[in-house]
């Protein structure tokens, strides 16, 4: 059974930084794309960055781009989302989804098509 479990979600100041987890299960995250995504309040959910499946090519929205570093750890089976600078537009719940594909991961962050979602993990930028 495939399951996205995330963490590490909560409050910081603006400035700060938050390191997301994504534990995955039933599958190995090396042979998916997996993408962070986010909602925030009264906002449609946007794809904040992405990974493709067997490599190592990126994709980062503009309003995260060299604040936001995505990674994977394979032994772990776990996807990261580092995250630096926050701001207070970068509040809300962000959600870690994977799709079994040979799309790009601009195409994933984009235009959706993820197959597996969590559940999703709260940050909150405030001072």
């Amino acid at each position: 059974q495939v399951q996205l479990v995330e963490s590490g979600g909560g409050l910081v100041q603006p400035g700060g930084s938050l390191r997301l987890s994504c534990q995955a299960s039933g599958f190995t995250v090396d042979y998916y794309a997996i993408g962070w995504f986010r909602q925030a309040p009264g906002k449609e959910r946007e794809g904040v960055s992405c990974i493709e499946g067997g490599n190592t090519n990126t994709y980062y929205s503009d309003s995260v781009k060299g604040r936001f570093t995505i990674s994977r750890d394979n032994a772990k089976n776990t996807v990261y989302l580092q995250m630096h600078n926050l701001k207070p537009e970068d509040t809300g719940v962000y959600f870690c989804a994977a799709h079994e594909g040979l799309g790009s991961a601009s195409y994933y962050c984009n235009y959706g098509g993820m197959s597996y979602w969590g559940k999703g993990t709260p940050v909150t930028v405030s001072s």
